[in-house]
């Protein structure tokens, strides 16, 4: 297992998000997609398998490491970034811890090559946060199971080959892998979005959909309590480096601007409340990456408390995205608003992370529920408080 700053995927990342994603993610933007030899050659640098298993043929990095490398594709373009959250976080990962040894054989080399793409589909209509609720149905036949239902707001669902799908039977939630091939699976790309437009959303239908025992992942009955909790530990992760990513990114753009701009006969950086705007947004950003980082530590030693970080750490740096990307508007003034400047762009993608991966307001009651057991005072330090001598 590497570590981090040894990987030279890490430095291949930086450059590829400089030179090929972050010139061109307004476009990809604007045209409602990152073309597919930009995704070719993301798979060809090793990024998609980056994390994954080198015996799968993935380079095998250490959690801070592929933290490092989805926080530079993510400066580059969110919507690159969202493909390794989806197909190699959320699924890829999930394959690799939970899978059987058929399946990690027949998909992680597939996975890990790009080959093939995945996609996470859980969210539905009707049901988000609640996975329990899911309504997409499965049931028992001959040699498998037998899917119908709708799924909505999946990312990369538009041109995915694999998809994770979640389904209820009579309460008893499963998972499943499926294939685009399979009769009855039909996809529809989304469009009118206020962010994620580059990365393929879309909406799935299944109809009487036949799925082979051999794509079960995990045990029947297993699906949300299980693989769903796993594989949305590590799109957390991977969500909470994407918050670092946009406010870094929109921090730059600021400083570069307020460099340049004047107002009043001075630059922008030499009036004291731009000065604040920019003090805040660095705050932001290095407190965002230091729990990353943490995060990052904590997984790489098998830290049973990295579920509960990450999901601190979504919560904190989908706030600090939101609030960078609102201070460089505010910064760029009129022109924080027109599509020529990338801050108008990061500002709705900062939005979004609000949303995925768990509501902020979902992470607020996990938090607090934490809070609850963790920080108590325990009754043998009241007593002792309460009978200490007053002065």
């Amino acid at each position: 297992m590497a570590t981090y700053g040894e990987h030279p995927l890490l430095e291949a990342a930086r450059e590829f998000a400089a030179t090929v994603l972050r010139p061109r993610a307004g476009q990809f933007d604007a045209e409602a997609g990152v073309p597919r030899d930009v995704l070719a050659a993301m798979a060809d640098k090793g990024f998609l398998g980056s994390i994954l298993p080198q015996e799968y043929g993935g380079a095998g990095l250490d959690a801070l490491s592929y933290g490092h490398l989805t926080n530079a594709i993510g400066k580059g373009c969110c919507s690159a970034r969202a493909l390794l959250t989806v197909h190699t976080s959320l699924v890829g990962e999930t394959l690799a811890r939970l899978a059987s040894s058929e399946q990690k054989r027949t998909w992680l080399p597939q996975l890990a090559s790009g080959s093939t793409l995945a996609c996470f589909a859980l969210t539905e209509p009707e049901v988000g946060s609640d996975a329990s609720a899911c309504k997409t149905s499965y049931s028992r036949v001959d040699g498998g199971f037998v899917l119908n239902g709708h799924k909505k707001w999946i990312t990369y669902g538009a041109i995915a080959d694999l998809f994770l799908v979640f389904a209820n039977c009579d309460g008893v939630g499963s998972a499943f892998l499926v294939e685009r091939g399979a009769k009855g699976l039909s996809t529809h790309p989304m469009s009118g979005l206020l962010a994620s437009r580059g990365a393929y959303l879309a909406e799935i239908e299944l109809q009487n959909v036949f799925v082979p025992d051999a794509n079960l992942l995990g045990r029947l009955g297993a699906g949300f309590t299980f693989v769903a909790n796993t594989a949305l530990f590590f799109g957390r992760y991977s969500i909470a480096w994407a918050g670092v990513s946009i406010a870094e990114a929109a921090l730059e753009e600021m400083v570069t601007y307020a460099r340049t701009r004047e107002q009043a006969g001075k630059k922008l950086r030499q009036h004291q409340l731009i000065q604040a705007l920019i003090a805040d947004a660095v705050s932001g950003v290095h407190v965002g990456r230091a729990i990353c980082e943490k995060v990052g530590r904590m997984r790489n030693e098998n830290d049973d408390e990295a579920v509960t970080e990450a999901n601190i750490a979504k919560y904190i740096t989908s706030k600090v995205a939101m609030e960078v990307a609102l201070h460089a508007v505010q910064l760029f003034g009129g022109n924080g608003i027109s599509d020529t400047y990338p801050v108008e762009r990061l500002f709705r993608e900062a939005k979004v992370l609000e949303i995925i991966e768990g509501s902020s307001q979902i992470q607020q009651m996990m938090i607090s529920d934490y809070a609850v057991r963790r920080y108590r005072l325990r009754s043998n330090t009241l007593r002792a408080a309460s009978s200490a001598p007053r002065r």
